[in-house]
Formats: C-alpha cells, sequence, structure tokens
C-alpha cells in the first residue's frame, strides 16, 4: 500500500545538513501544519482510530506525526506495523528513527527496502549514509536513482558528489535541483555561474551568466538563503539599484549574516545616515565581521574619538582583518606618535597588507632612513600596489637613476596612476617621442593633472599654424581649438602658466575682458609673466597707472621686460631718477636684447639727469 506515497519523510536527512538549511532539506513535514492544535489532535486521534481498527494508511500517517514530534517510543509500533504490511513511507519513516536512536545500520536496511521499492525519498538517505561512509560508488548509485525519480534532495546531493570528484556531470543536477526549489542549489549555481565572470568574492555583470546567476540569487535570496541575498544585493548595488539592494542586504542581515549588516552599513552611509550605519557596523562587528569593526573606527576616529577608534580597530585586527593594524598606524601617525605608527604599520606590511608597506617606506623615507624604505616600497609595488610604484619611481630619479626611475613610472602609469603617467609623458617628450608622450599625457589630463593638460596642451599648440599678426581687439578666430580646451582645464585648476597662456589666446581673438581675467587670476596667484600682460593690456587701453602698478608686480618678481616698461613710463613722466633706478632694474634681470635697451635708457637718463 503506497497512498501515502513519500510525504512521511519528515527527517530523513536532516543529520546531513547544517541547522540553517534544515527545513529546507527536510521535506513537507518539517513545516508547521496548517491546522491549529486542536485540530492537529483530532486528526491524531481520527487516524489513532484507523490505525486500531487495521488501516495500515492511517498506522503510517500516524507513525509520522508522532515522530515528528519526537515521541518517537510511540511512533515506532505503528511505522513497524504500516512496514511489515508493506508500505515504502512507513519504511523510510521507520529508517529515519532507528536513525535518530544510532542504528545507522539497520536504518539503511529499512531505506534499502523502501528505495527498492520505488521511495526516491529513501534511495536519497541511503545515497547519504553511504556516502558518509565512505563508499562513494554505492552513494552515487543510490543517489542516482533518487534524482532520476524526481527527487530535488537527491538531485542536490548527487550534485554535490560530482562536484566534488569534478565531475562535469554536476551542474547539470545542481540546475534540476535548483529548478525542483531547492535553495541551497540554487545559491551554488549561481556561485558556479559568477566564478566564470569573475574572481572570488565579486559578483558579475548584468547579461550572460550574469543575468542568470542573478535569477538563481534572487530564487534563493526568496526562499530565505542568506547569503545569497548578500550577493543579490551586492549585484543591485552595483547596478545603482540601491534601493532593492538595501531590502535585501537587509533580510540577509536580520537572518544574522555579518558581511550583508556590514554592506547595509555603507549603503546608509553613503545616503547620509550615519547613525543608521553605526547601528548595523555594531551589530556586524559584534559578530566578529572585521571590515564593519574598521568601518567603525574611520566613523568614531572623523568624530576626534580616538581611543573609540583605536578599540574597534583593534577588534577588526582580532577578527582577523589587517586593515585594523594598518589603521591604527594611520591613526598614530595623525598623532604624531611615529613609533607607534611604525609598529603597526609593520605588524599589517609582514601579513602582507601593500598599502601598510608602502605606508611604511614612506614613513621610514621620512625619517632618512632611504635603504630601510625602498624594500618596503619594492615589497608593496610587488604585491600590486599603485602608490608604491610611483614612490619607487621618485625614489630612482632623486638618485639619478632615471631608466629604473621611468620603468616603475610605466608601471604605475598601466595601473591608471595619474602623476606617473605625467613623469612617463615628460620622459617621451625628453627622449622626442611625441606621439608616446601625448599619450601618456592624454591619460594623466584626464584623471585631472593640470600639468599634464598644460604639457598636452603645448604639445597640440606647436603643431598649429602660426597665428598672422593682429591688432588687439581685432578677432584672429573664433573657434576654440583642442589645444585651448587642455589650456583652460589647466588653467581652471589654477595652472598659472596655463591662464597665461588662456590669456593670450582669449586677446588673440579680441575677447580683452576674457584676457584680463585670466591675466589677473594668473598675475594674483604669483605669475609674473600675467602680471607683466596684465599691464601690457591695461597699458593699451589708456590705464596707464594701474599698468604700472602690475609692472611693478611682476618686476619685483624678476621680469626684466616689466622692469624696462616701469623705466620708460618714469622717464615720459619726468622722473628720471625713479625711471634710471628701473633701467638698472632690468639690465640686471635681462635677457640679453631688455638689458641692451635697459642700459642705453639707462645712459640717457644718467646724462638727462648730470645736465
Amino acid at each position: 500500500m503506497d497512498v501515502m506515497g513519500d510525504k512521511a519523510t519528515l527527517l530523513e536527512t536532516g543529520r546531513f545538513v547544517q541547522p540553517a538549511d534544515f527545513s529546507e532539506s527536510t521535506g513537507d513535514l518539517s513545516q508547521p501544519m496548517d491546522r491549529d492544535e486542536t485540530g492537529e489532535a483530532a486528526e491524531e486521534a481520527r487516524q489513532l482510530l484507523a490505525a486500531q481498527s487495521g488501516d495500515v494508511e492511517a498506522m503510517s500517517v500516524l507513525g509520522a506525526l508522532l515522530l515528528r514530534r519526537g515521541d518517537l517510543d510511540g511512533a515506532e509500533p505503528h511505522l513497524r506495523a504500516a512496514t511489515a504490511a508493506g508500505d515504502r513511507a512507513a519504511a523510510n519513516n521507520l529508517g529515519v528513527l532507528l536513525h535518530q536512536r544510532g542504528y545507522a545500520e539497520d536504518a539503511a536496511g529499512w531505506w534499502r527496502i523502501a528505495a527498492v521499492a520505488g521511495s526516491a525519498a529513501a534511495a536519497h538517505a541511503l545515497g547519504r549514509h553511504h556516502r558518509e561512509r565512505g563508499d562513494e560508488p554505492a552513494a552515487e548509485y543510490w543517489l542516482r536513482q533518487s534524482a532520476e525519480q524526481g527527487h530535488a534532495l537527491g538531485a542536490y546531493a548527487l550534485a554535490d558528489l560530482l562536484e566534488h570528484r569534478g565531475d562535469t556531470g554536476a551542474e547539470q543536477w545542481m540546475r534540476i535541483a535548483a529548478e525542483r526549489g531547492h535553495r541551497e542549489a540554487a545559491y551554488r549555481l549561481a556561485r558556479a555561474l559568477d566564478r566564470r565572470l569573475v574572481p572570488e568574492g565579486d559578483v558579475g555583470d548584468d547579461h550572460g551568466a550574469g543575468a542568470e546567476a542573478e535569477q538563481w540569487y534572487r530564487q534563493a535570496a526568496a526562499r530565505g538563503h542568506r547569503r545569497a541575498a548578500l550577493h543579490l544585493g551586492a549585484i543591485l548595488e552595483r547596478r545603482g539599484a540601491l534601493k532593492e539592494a538595501g531590502r535585501w542586504y537587509l533580510t540577509s542581515a536580520k537572518d544574522g549574516e555579518a558581511r550583508a549588516a556590514c554592506a547595509l552599513g555603507f549603503l546608509l552611509r553613503d545616503a547620509g545616515d550615519t547613525e543608521s550605519a553605526a547601528i548595523w557596523w555594531l551589530r556586524a562587528a559584534q559578530d566578529g565581521d572585521g571590515n564593519a569593526a574598521n568601518a567603525l573606527g574611520a566613523l568614531h576616529a572623523e568624530r576626534g574619538e580616538s581611543q573609540t577608534a583605536e578599540r574597534w580597530y583593534r577588534a577588526a585586527m582580532d577578527a582577523g582583518d589587517d586593515n585594523g593594524a594598518y589603521n591604527l598606524g594611520l591613526l598614530c601617525a595623525e598623532q604624531g606618535r611615529t613609533a607607534q605608527a611604525e609598529q603597526w604599520y609593520r605588524r599589517a606590511a609582514y601579513a602582507g597588507h601593500r598599502e601598510a608597506a608602502n605606508a611604511l617606506a614612506i614613513l621610514l623615507l621620512q625619517g632618512g632612513d632611504t635603504a630601510g624604505a625602498e624594500p618596503w616600497f619594492s615589497k608593496a609595488a610587488e604585491a600590486g600596489s599603485v602608490d608604491a610604484a610611483f614612490n619607487l619611481g621618485i625614489l630612482f630619479a632623486g638618485r639619478g637613476e632615471e631608466a629604473v626611475a621611468l620603468r616603475w613610472y610605466e608601471r604605475a602609469a598601466a595601473a591608471g596612476h595619474t602623476e606617473a603617467a605625467l613623469q612617463v609623458g615628460i620622459a617621451r617628450l625628453r627622449d622626442g617621442d611625441e606621439s608616446e608622450a601625448e599619450r601618456h599625457l592624454r591619460c594623466a589630463a584626464g584623471g585631472g593633472s593640470a600639468e599634464a593638460a598644460y604639457r598636452l596642451a603645448t604639445v597640440l599648440d606647436a603643431r598649429r599654424p602660426p597665428v598672422p599678426a593682429h591688432s588687439l581687439g581685432e578677432p584672429v578666430h573664433t573657434e576654440k581649438s583642442e589645444c585651448e580646451e587642455w589650456y583652460e582645464r589647466a588653467a581652471s585648476q589654477g595652472h598659472r602658466r596655463a591662464q597665461v597662456r588662456v590669456g593670450m589666446l582669449a586677446a588673440a581673438r579680441g575677447d580683452v575682458v576674457e584676457a584680463a581675467r585670466w591675466y589677473r587670476e594668473a598675475a594674483e596667484a604669483g605669475s609674473r609673466n600675467g602680471a607683466f600682460n596684465l599691464g601690457l593690456l591695461l597699458a593699451r587701453e589708456g590705464s596707464d597707472p594701474e599698468a604700472a602698478v602690475w609692472w611693478a608686480r611682476a618686476a619685483d618678481a624678476g621680469h626684466g621686460r616689466a622692469a624696462l616698461r616701469l623705466a620708460l613710463v618714469y622717464a615720459r613722466r619726468g622722473e628720471l631718477a625713479e625711471g634710471q633706478r628701473w633701467a638698472d632694474r632690468a639690465v640686471a634681470l635681462g635677457p640679453a636684447e631688455v638689458a641692451e635697451r635697459a642700459a642705453r635708457l639707462r645712459d640717457a637718463l644718467r646724462e638727462e639727469l648730470s645736465a
């Protein structure tokens, strides 16, 4: 008699799974009954009466009910009676009962009887029994029997066995188990798909296998799998769907996933809610998440609560997170506790923390220990620290080892280091390789380097045809060239030479107001050329007194032509002594042609004064 089928398979595999996965792995009767307690009691009484009258189905059902309740003594006689009458579900549950009592071999005997009779659940339990004992051929045989009958747990267990052996058929059975609702199978299938796209610990993209992985993460998460909810949240966060990502992080965090609580904290912090972020970081840190402990440390450090910050950094370190030691080093360095900073940097660096190795090298270099700094820079750079590679470039350049320095600059530039790309660009310009220079300068300028933008502009500017002579106010061209755009980008970042050049280009277009603005900005930032050009512009506009002020500033900064202009201004005013003084200054400052003209003017003024 097989009316019950495999529904009464309460605890057949609970022993094989983690407690968190128990309800998923034990079948229908592991879930709470839909009836209330009164209805259950009435159902049990009804089944008892039927069993006492010899109803085999009732015996099997009653035995399963008692087994689920934990009444093994009450369940056993009913299950044995139903089994003797040929009920395979009862035979399977009798095996479960005996296994709970510690009679594994006896349990396997009854599972075998039920499995031979066609019970997929019993075949699964028997397969797991054989795998526990190391008999993989027997385990595979029975698990395959279970899986081929459509049993989700059997398909999952078979996939797990095949995956352990490296069998390519594992994914097929994992997929079948996932399609039949097994949440752990869905999660593991998603992880396998993810690993084809990205390294361990990351998530896939939103197309191809990445989209399929997301689908399985979503299915597992919907069934309460907390790690699947964590990965799904990460995928959604990367995509920018922050609200939905936060919901899945919250679901996972509430189920006890510390990494999800930590991720939720970062999401809340980025949204400006640091108080809520701290709550979730605290929860994650208390569960042993070092990243969350570091985040709490950083939060308290920002608030000036250095003692609390240090306590959390130490907690992160105790959790095995080397960032804790590195952050302790940063904290001590900020407080001027150099010896302690070096101690913590060394601890993190010896553990393989590349940025700690770089920071340690900088600390040693600042203390004059160049020989001690170099190996730490090298260790950090070899471990992938872009900053360390750049710093090695600076170190070797300071020694005059330009070729070695260039190799490290190139390495850092290839990894996206802006200043390193600038140095490579400068070196290539020096070598006459303009195309390579331009490529690196574009990278550096695009990364925000004002100097690179200026140098790139000069390279492009040199290729332009010469601009014809013009008078102020008469535009020569109206469209901005690419070089002018790069000059402007550098100028807007405060690059003084670029500001002067933008002013000159604006003047060439006849835009006097724009030219004056850029000249003034450069001059006020200390550019003597900016001050001189602003003086020229003002003089041409008839503002000689103001022009003289800017020429005086330029001359005081060492601009010979400005000094000559001032000498001429004072000579015209009849202030011969002052004119002679500025002429002397122009002679001293040069360049040669200015010095020659200034000398003639000075001699003429001297004769006039002595006349």
